[in-house]
């Protein structure tokens, strides 16, 4: 039968495939902007906008739900986007490329977010016992990373050496985003053959108790307890982070001239995409092994002292301005490293917001609210570094920190709370 087909054939696929139109849309459109020549401001504004398809992606959860199933929404969106990557290597040339390659980003977030929908959903059913679920969660952490790794890492160094070679930027990218295209669409097209079919996934004809279900949903995340404190927290948290990243793209690659590190595309692929990510990532797990050691509620305000200090690296290498790769990878793997120890904690933080009658769509909608708090500081993140110069604005980002601990102390967390 199609749901005894081994979870090892579609579960480590299916999530790095959730991983690639991510990178593709918020990372590397960045890298490519910056490439191209688009100022900071405009870049971090329109690109901040990006964000905001995962922001409301609650909002059209029930339509996944009312319509089809989540195995063909997964498969339609992968779809979807393997065509919005071809799109973009398509339009890349065109005199008009930034309005063009930004609508179809658009296009790609949205069927982005309406993919996590689908295939968060699919993994449940799936995967329909809690032991496999339980099983699973790790190996599906690890290939979302790898798509990281591959596209902000691999893909951005082998722009970089496209660019080298043949001395045009918009060339590289569009051999980059079409090789992207055809990989993804590959990935499609096994997915189609060798996605399980659950008995359980199947449309809700019933849209009317289900969307009374969803208002019901809603009411009662914001009747919870101190919810007020609750969304500051989810909002604040990483202020400062929120425009640091909007700009550590464009501060690493600009001129020397201008402020920056002067690192070459191949390079920023290697220490920020490969080496940072790789940092994040073993901080993430670092942070977890912390929280079930001591409890979110002892581990918190450390953890948030870890994430943040670190920032500070970004003012030295805007003040020194250091020419060695050796020690610009380490200062990176620093702050990198932090920023997913302490992102661990957020990310358990939502996991005790969520429990109770509607944890998933609770969880959803803290999720919601964590991608708002990165949209609206990065969309000012160009402007601000473009009046500040980079020295300065990474002190205002350092700054901008301190509200996150703020509402860490007004936050209230129970004894015990994620200690094994």
């Amino acid at each position: 039968m199609a749901q005894q087909r081994s979870a090892w054939a579609w579960v480590p696929s299916v999530s790095f495939g959730q991983g690639v139109p991510y990178v593709a849309v918020m990372m590397l459109s960045t890298v490519m902007y910056k490439n191209l020549g688009i100022s900071n401001a405009d870049l971090a504004f329109y690109t901040a906008w990006l964000y905001l398809p995962w922001v409301v992606k609650p909002l059209w959860s029930p339509i996944v739900e009312m319509f089809g199933t989540k195995r063909h929404w997964t498969v339609l969106m992968q779809l979807v986007g393997g065509a919005g990557l071809a799109a973009v290597a398509l339009t890349l040339h065109a005199p008009d490329f930034f309005r063009w390659t930004l609508v179809i980003f658009w296009l790609m977030a949205f069927s982005s977010a309406t993919h996590d929908i689908a295939s968060d959903g699919f993994y449940m059913l799936g995967l329909p016992t809690q032991h496999q679920q339980a099983a699973f969660v790790g190996v599906r952490s690890a290939f979302y990373k790898l798509a990281m790794i591959g596209g902000q890492g691999g893909l951005v160094y082998l722009a970089g050496e496209l660019i080298k070679s043949t001395g045009d930027p918009a060339h590289a990218w569009s051999m980059v985003f079409a090789l992207m295209a055809a990989l993804y669409l590959a990935l499609c097209a096994y997915h189609q053959f060798v996605l399980p079919r659950p008995a359980s996934d199947h449309s809700h004809s019933t849209g009317g108790a289900l969307w009374q279900d969803f208002v019901h949903t809603f009411r009662s995340f914001f009747q919870k307890p101190g919810i007020g404190v609750t969304l500051g927290f989810l909002l604040l948290y990483r202020l400062g982070e929120a425009q640091l990243l909007k700009m550590a793209a464009p501060f690493l690659l600009d001129p020397r001239d201008k402020g920056g590190l002067g690192l070459t595309t191949s390079d920023f692929g290697l220490v920020y995409g490969t080496i940072g990510v790789c940092a994040l990532v073993i901080g993430g797990l670092a942070g977890g092994v912390t929280v079930s050691r001591f409890g979110l509620k002892r581990a918190l305000l450390p953890m948030v002292f870890i994430m943040h200090v670190p920032d500070l690296v970004f003012v030295y290498l805007a003040t020194a301005l250091p020419s060695d790769l050796t020690l610009i990878s380490i200062c990176l793997a620093i702050e990198q490293f932090g920023y997913g120890f302490g992102f661990a904690a957020f990310m358990l933080y939502m996991v005790l917001v969520a429990d109770g009658e509607h944890k998933t769509a609770h969880y959803a909608i803290c999720t919601g609210f964590m991608a708002l708090g990165m949209m609206l500081p990065g969309m000012v993140s160009g402007w601000i570094q473009q009046q500040l110069g980079y020295q300065h604005f990474f002190i205002w980002a350092c700054i901008s920190t301190l509200p996150a601990f703020v509402m860490t102390l007004l936050v209230r967390i129970p004894a015990g709370f994620g200690r094994e």
